[in-house]
């Protein structure tokens, strides 16, 4: 399946797992538009067949008009990545109903957007595919990160229920759910979890590496291995999967 030419759109496209996608995505040929909230940083990994465009997922309008500008500028987008997220813990009873609102504008009012302003150009080709990434918190519980889980649940749901819809159509909807991968957000969640549970910046952090099952942290590469593998040849019947990047069964 060749994948010269086709737009492909990532957004938290500037850093870890969505900059790897774009990077593997634009190795293969692909026209890839990246977005995020600063674009300065969009900037800094722009090139070689890489687009920056700055976008707040959280806000629609901003959505809108900045897909409807990158399909004008690169064609139909037929390969979407709803990757912009973030990803904070906090106990019930600490949560208050900003920092629920603000996760879920973000994790699954983005995506959805996302997916569904990108679906506008991709209805009209032959051939699409979207991809979300969610978490191993998306298949279970987390534990201090209630807000965090039922997002990245509501996101797997959103890609099951579309799934169905366009079911026997030439787009497939996927979700992958890495577990602690090596990215910025690791790093920041490693102070914020050693100050809540009072340990050391490397007890907390091997406390998430224990997470994975394998003992130790996973590559950004390896989710956009996975990505890449659900736009090639030989993934056109795998849809409305949650696929587990977590080092062992979970």
């Amino acid at each position: 399946m060749d994948q010269t030419g086709k737009h492909a759109l990532v957004t938290g496209g500037g850093t870890g797992i969505g900059l790897a996608i774009a990077r593997r995505l634009a190795e293969n040929g692909c026209r890839v538009t990246i977005t995020g909230r600063r674009q300065e940083v969009l900037d800094s990994v722009s090139g070689a067949g890489i687009t920056g465009m700055a976008m707040d997922v959280r806000e629609e309008e901003d959505v809108i008009r900045t897909l409807d500008a990158a399909v004008a500028a690169q064609g139909p987008i037929q390969i979407c990545v709803a990757n912009a997220g973030i990803a904070e813990g906090r106990a019930l009873h600490k949560t208050d109903l900003d920092f629920w609102r603000n996760m879920m504008a973000t994790n699954l009012d983005g995506a959805f957007l996302t997916i569904r302003e990108s679906m506008k150009s991709m209805r009209e080709t032959n051939w699409g595919r979207v991809i979300a990434i969610s978490s191993i918190a998306g298949v279970r519980g987390l534990q201090g990160a209630s807000c965090y889980t039922a997002g990245k649940h509501g996101l797997i749901g959103l890609i099951r229920a579309l799934s169905e819809d366009y079911a026997g159509k030439p787009w497939t909807f996927n979700a992958l759910c890495p577990a602690y991968v090596d990215t910025p957000i690791v790093t920041r969640n490693t102070a914020s979890i050693a100050e809540r549970a009072g340990v050391s910046d490397d007890k907390a952090l091997a406390m998430m590496v224990s997470m994975n099952r394998h003992n130790r942290l996973i590559a950004p590469e390896e989710v956009a291995a996975a990505a890449h593998w659900l736009v090639s040849e030989g993934s056109e019947s795998v849809n409305g999967q949650a696929i587990e990047i977590a080092g062992g069964q979970i």
